[in-house]
């Protein structure tokens, strides 16, 4: 008799939560990923309805900072640093919180967005900027609330914010250009002198061709000629090389250098090969 009550219990547990009703949020989640330039910006938020109602003015206070959405606090995240005119909001995420007046709107970067609508208690220090934007009243109606990114370039976009018949825009830029000559540049001028030492110190540990990484650790060297641990990478291919004494050399430069940095390891270890080379002379 037990075991058909606790069966019969358990398959009522069972039911009950096979039966609970799925249904969709009244403001649906929405998440948007775009690129500019070279900066990735996503924004997560819900998206309320007018359905019929008076929204500004009524349902969202004129002049009283509102958390731009519902449910979950509206995230915007960007990889690079935004220049709104010459206000900068730095790479990071931020909670989006928006004060809509009768002809202008202010928004809100908050350092803090893990909160469930407006903070418990609001913090000037937190707002990481704050812009203002003058409304744009329009015909057509946009029935749910729109956050998104227009007027795409390589060096800028306009975010803007669109609910019931009012839009208001705040056009940004970035430092793309700067960006890219920086890369041509790099590109432009061949590999560093840590790009050939690591090609160099890699074939040397692979024993693929120590003729080929001696020629490039030598090119390495010619632009920084202070990094000893460059030259106990040309002593050790010299020496695979076969040559000693110019390995021997090599090492004794890499101990004068390590010494006078105060770099014990790289001394004692080319005290060790110089040792050992001798013996091969």
């Amino acid at each position: 008799m037990k075991n058909i009550l606790f069966l019969a219990l358990s398959l009522g547990i069972v039911s009950a939560a096979q039966s609970q009703i799925i249904a969709p949020k009244a403001s649906p989640a929405c998440k948007i990923e775009q690129r500019v330039g070279l900066a990735d910006i996503s924004i997560s938020y819900s998206r309320p309805a007018v359905n019929g109602r008076i929204i500004f003015g009524d349902l969202i206070p004129f002049d009283a900072y509102w958390r731009l959405g519902a449910n979950e606090n509206t995230k915007f995240t960007t990889s690079d640093a935004l220049f709104f005119g010459n206000d900068t909001l730095p790479a990071g995420t931020y909670a989006l919180f928006a004060m809509p007046g009768k002809t202008s709107w202010k928004l809100a970067f908050y350092t803090e967005f893990g909160n469930w609508g407006m903070p418990p208690v609001w913090d000037p220090k937190k707002v990481a900027l704050e812009l203002t934007s003058t409304v744009s009243v329009r015909a057509d109606l946009t029935e749910n609330l729109t956050i998104g990114l227009d007027q795409l370039e390589n060096s800028g976009a306009d975010l803007f914010i669109a609910w019931d018949h009012v839009a208001v825009k705040f056009p940004f830029t970035l430092n793309t250009k700067d960006k890219v000559l920086a890369s041509i540049q790099k590109v432009m001028n061949g590999p560093s002198a840590n790009d050939y030492h690591t090609a160099a110190k890699f074939y040397l540990d692979e024993k693929i061709n120590n003729k080929q990484a001696l020629e490039w650790v030598e090119k390495a060297l010619a632009s920084r000629p202070e990094a000893y641990w460059m030259y106990r990478t040309k002593s050790l291919i010299q020496a695979e090389l076969g040559l000693y004494a110019d390995a021997i050399k090599t090492a004794e430069q890499c101990i004068k250098l390590a010494e006078a940095d105060g770099d014990s390891t790289y001394v004692n270890q080319s005290k060790n090969s110089i040792t050992a080379w001798k013996k091969l002379k």
